[in-house]
């Protein structure tokens, strides 16, 4: 028997929650098609990107192999990996692999697992390619929605938080950013009246998603700490950035590590003139929109 599952793309950071938040975009996609076999974890066959095909190194692999070491599994999984979402992209590629791989092999299992349990498998595939342990990415391919992933002293708590009725325009520019680069140009420090600015949009942005105040949301949603920083990694940020204001964006910001970019825009309408303008204007980029979900 052969299981498929697919996992969508998400945008961690969400502006204003840096390695807290993120949001599914299930417009792309990773899927996964696992079986049972004799042996260990194959991976058999990748379609649609480059990727490694060691197991030991490849984020939808990875999960699997800790999962049949600790739950002593009598049998391996062989793996065909389909890539939907573009590499390096800050679409949250490797978090959906992982993602999809664990939910279809949870399907082969004679117990199956928590949602919980298998967060932490698909967070150690995650952290093959990031160079880290963040789930502002795993949390909402696994969860869907938009959502809150706090770190403690016993693991993560997920938190799923009101999605907005809200319109999503994603921009791709034909460009690759790799997320541990991206990590190293973070100034270790921040001065502590950024800090209090920031802070102060994380909870405005908290309030509003509960309460569909969306004034109070084109008020706060800025990134005061991160994008100043990355944004000089992508050429089109600025312009793209303006651009989308004037077209009535809720807010503009980096997806993830980047290269890619999100808006939220409050109508149909406006996000469909945003993505027409977009397409005009820097024809290299590609641009998806939907509603959020």
């Amino acid at each position: 028997m052969e299981i498929m599952a697919e996992a969508p793309a998400t945008i961690a950071n969400v502006a204003v929650g840096f390695d807290i938040l993120g949001f599914a975009f299930p417009v792309l996609k990773d899927r996964v098609w696992i079986s049972k076999t004799d042996g260990d974890i194959e991976l058999r066959e990748i379609v649609g990107s480059r990727l490694p095909s060691d197991p030991s190194k490849n984020t939808a692999t990875v999960p699997l192999i800790r999962m049949k070491e600790e739950l002593g599994l009598a049998f391996g999984f062989s793996v065909k990996l389909e890539k939907g979402i573009p590499l390096s992209s800050g679409l949250g590629g490797s978090a959906a692999s992982a993602v999809a791989a664990v939910l279809a092999a949870n399907e082969l299992l004679d117990e199956p697992l928590t949602r919980r349990e298998l967060f932490r498998y698909a967070l150690a595939g995650e952290a093959i390619a990031s160079g880290g342990v963040h789930g502002d990415n795993v949390a909402p391919a696994l969860y869907g929605g938009l959502t809150m992933c706090l770190e403690s002293t016993n693991g993560f708590d997920i938190i799923s938080l009101p999605v907005p009725e809200l319109h999503c325009v994603v921009i791709h520019p034909p460009q690759q950013i790799q997320t541990r680069n991206a990590r190293k140009i973070l100034s270790p420090t921040v001065p502590l009246s950024l800090y209090v600015r920031q802070s102060m949009r994380l909870a405005a942005f908290l309030h509003a998603v509960h309460t569909n105040d969306f004034a109070l949301l084109r008020r706060f949603f800025e990134d005061l700490v991160i994008e100043p920083q990355r944004s000089s990694l992508i050429p089109q940020f600025s312009s793209l950035k303006s651009l989308a204001i004037n077209c009535g964006a809720i807010g503009f910001s980096i997806a993830g590590a980047g290269p890619s970019m999100f808006s939220w825009l409050e109508t149909e309408e406006d996000a469909h003139e945003f993505q027409e303008q977009v397409n005009n204007r820097f024809p290299e980029c590609y641009v998806w929109a939907s509603p959020l979900k």
